[in-house]
C-alpha cells in the first residue's frame, strides 16, 4: 500500500467517500459493510445505519450469490466494470456496473475488500426496450418484405399476361423486370441498363421522365420506336421497390393504328374544309350580283311592278342575303385551322378591345351596355382570340339587345386553364338544346326571327378544339346565357 500524501491523509476517510459520485461500500475480511456512502443509500434505498455491520449479501446480489467475485481467488483483482443486480429495499431490481479490488495493509495482507458501482436499470430498461423494439421492427420488414415479393410475384403474373409491353426499372436505371410482350420485340434486356438496351443511347435519355416519377407524378408520352416500326402511348408510373426506392413501371400501348385513324381523319377534314371553302366560294360569286338585281329590279321598277312582283323581288334578295351570310360563315369555318402560337403569352385585353371597336356602331345604336373585366394573357394567336370574341360578342348583342340588357365579359383562373366568359341576359338556351348548340347549323328555339346561320358557334368549338380546349353555355343567373371557353395558358 503506498503512503499517501500528507495532505491527503489529513482528510477524513468519510468526507472523502461522500465526494465520490458512484455507490461504495467497504467490507471487511469477515464481508461486513464497514463504510457506506450516500449515493450508496441513493441507489440501493438502504441507509448507512441499516446497512453497516451486515453481511454483503443482505442485498441479494446477482450473481453474488454463485460465488463472490470480491474474495473469489480465482478472479484477479481489480474487477472493472463488470455487471450484476441487487435488490432494492423497496424489492425491486437494480441493476449495476461495478469495480471490486482487495483492501490490503502495510504487510500486504488482505484486510477487506471495497466495491464501487453506478445504478444503470434505466439504461438495461433503455436496451431492453430498444431490442424488443428491434425484433418487432425486424418482424414488421420481414412481413412487409414479404408481401412485397407478393406483391411484385403477382404484378409479374399480371404484367405477363398483357399485349401491352411493359418492364420495371430501379433507380439505377436498371432493368429489374420485363413481361413477354416487350421480350418479344426487345429480346431479353432484363438486368440491362434501360437506356442503353431500349434506346441505344450511351447517356440516360434527354426526354427521361424518371425525375418525375420519383416525385410522384404519372407521366404519358407518344414515342415512335424504330425496331419494329411501331407507335407506341407510354405510361410512366412510381412503384415503390422492395428496398423501398422509388422505381419506375412503363407500360406501351401500341396506338399505331390510332395514329393512321388520326391521319386520315386529319386529311379527311382538311379535304372536307377544302371542299366546303372551293362550294363556298364558288356559290358566293353569283349571288351577289343576284342580289344586285334583285334590288335593281325592285328599285328601278317599282312603278312597273305590281305588290306582289315587289313582294317577290324583296324576298329573292332577303334569301340571298341569307345565302350569302352562310356563304361566308362556311367560309370562315373551313379557313379556321392550326395556327403556331406566338412564342410567348400574348394579352387578351387588346385583342378584345378591336372587336369592341368594330362592334361599337351596334352596341351604340341598341344602347347596350358592355362590362369587360381584367382579362389574363394566353399562348394563343391573337387572330384566333379575336375570332371567338367576335362571334361571342355578336350573338350577344343579337340576343341582348332585343331585350335592352347588358352583356359582361370576364375570365376565371382554373389553374393551369383560363375560362374566359362573354354573358348576355337575353331569352338564354334551354337547358335541352346546350348540348348541340355548338353542333354546325343548328339553331335554338329562341333563335326564331333573329339573323344567323348556325356556324358562329361551331366555328368557336373549333378554335377551342384545336388547342385542347373545350367550350359550354351555362344559364345566366336571372335570365339569359353565359358563353364559356376553356383554354390553356401555354401552348405547345
Amino acid at each position: 500500500m503506498t503512503r499517501l500524501d500528507p495532505l491527503v491523509a489529513s482528510l477524513s476517510l468519510e468526507k472523502v467517500l461522500e465526494t465520490i459520485p458512484s455507490g461504495l461500500f467497504v467490507v471487511d475480511s469477515g464481508q461486513r459493510i464497514v463504510c457506506w456512502n450516500a449515493e450508496a443509500e441513493r441507489i440501493t434505498g438502504y441507509s448507512a445505519a441499516e446497512a453497516i455491520g451486515q453481511h454483503c449479501s443482505f442485498l441479494s446480489g446477482i450473481p453474488c450469490g454463485k460465488g463472490c467475485g470480491l474474495f473469489d481467488p480465482l478472479q484477479q483483482k481489480p474487477i472493472i466494470g463488470t455487471s450484476c443486480s441487487i435488490r432494492h429495499k423497496d424489492g425491486g431490481r437494480v441493476f449495476l456496473t461495478k469495480n471490486v479490488d482487495y483492501l490490503r495493509d502495510e504487510q500486504g495482507a488482505i484486510i477487506g475488500g471495497i466495491e464501487s458501482f453506478i445504478d444503470v436499470s434505466r439504461q438495461r430498461r433503455l436496451e431492453t426496450r430498444l431490442r424488443s423494439h428491434s425484433r418487432r421492427l425486424g418482424r414488421a420488414v420481414r412481413q412487409r418484405t414479404a408481401q412485397l415479393e407478393e406483391e411484385r410475384s403477382r404484378l409479374g403474373m399480371l404484367l405477363d399476361s398483357m399485349e401491352d409491353l411493359a418492364y420495371l426499372v430501379g433507380p439505377e436505371f436498371r432493368i429489374s423486370f420485363t413481361n413477354r410482350a416487350l421480350q418479344k420485340v426487345f429480346g431479353e434486356v432484363q438486368g440491362a441498363i434501360c437506356y442503353q438496351a431500349l434506346h441505344q443511347r450511351s447517356s440516360p435519355c434527354s426526354w427521361c421522365p424518371f425525375e418525375r416519377v420519383r416525385m410522384g407524378e404519372t407521366v404519358r408520352e407518344e414515342r415512335d420506336v424504330e425496331i419494329n416500326l411501331r407507335s407506341y402511348e407510354i405510361i410512366h408510373s412510381p412503384l415503390r421497390t422492395v428496398d423501398g426506392a422509388i422505381g419506375k413501371l412503363a407500360v406501351y400501348r401500341d396506338i399505331t393504328a390510332r395514329k393512321l385513324a388520326e391521319e386520315k381523319l386529319i386529311e379527311a377534314n382538311q379535304e372536307l374544309d377544302a371542299f366546303v371553302y372551293t362550294v363556298s366560294h364558288d356559290l358566293r360569286s353569283p349571288l351577289t350580283p343576284i342580289i344586285g338585281f334583285a334590288e335593281f329590279l325592285r328599285e328601278e321598277y317599282r312603278d312597273r311592278l305590281d305588290a306582289q312582283g315587289i313582294e317577290l323581288l324583296t324576298e329573292i334578295e332577303t334569301q340571298g342575303q341569307r345565302m350569302l351570310a352562310l356563304m361566308e360563315d362556311l367560309l370562315t369555318l373551313s379557313r379556321v385551322g392550326r395556327v403556331t402560337p406566338p412564342s410567348a403569352p400574348l394579352p387578351l385585353g387588346p385583342i378584345l378591345q378591336e372587336v369592341l371597336n368594330e362592334q361599337s356602331l351596334e352596341i351604340n345604336r341598341l344602347g347596350l351596355q358592355v362590362s369587360v373585366e381584367e382579362l389574363p394573357e394566353l399562348q394563343l394567336p391573337a387572330t384566333l382570340v379575336g375570332e371567338l370574341f367576335t362571334i361571342l360578342l355578336e350573338n350577344a348583342i343579337r340576343y341582348a339587345g332585343a331585350v335592352d340588357a347588358g352583356i359582361e365579359i370576364g375570365s376565371r383562373s382554373a389553374g393551369e386553364r383560363v375560362r374566359i366568359f362573354v354573358r348576355d341576359h337575353g331569352p338564354g338556351v334551354p337547358e335541352a338544346e346546350r348540348q348541340r348548340i355548338f353542333d354546325p347549323f343548328y339553331r335554338g328555339s329562341t333563335a326564331t326571327g333573329s339573323r344567323g346561320t348556325g356556324i358562329g358557334l361551331a366555328t368557336v368549338r373549333k378554335i377551342a378544339r384545336l388547342y385542347n380546349g373545350r367550350c359550354w353555355v351555362d344559364e345566366t343567373p336571372g335570365g339569359g346565357a353565359t358563353f364559356w371557353i376553356e383554354l390553356p395558358r401555354h401552348v405547345t
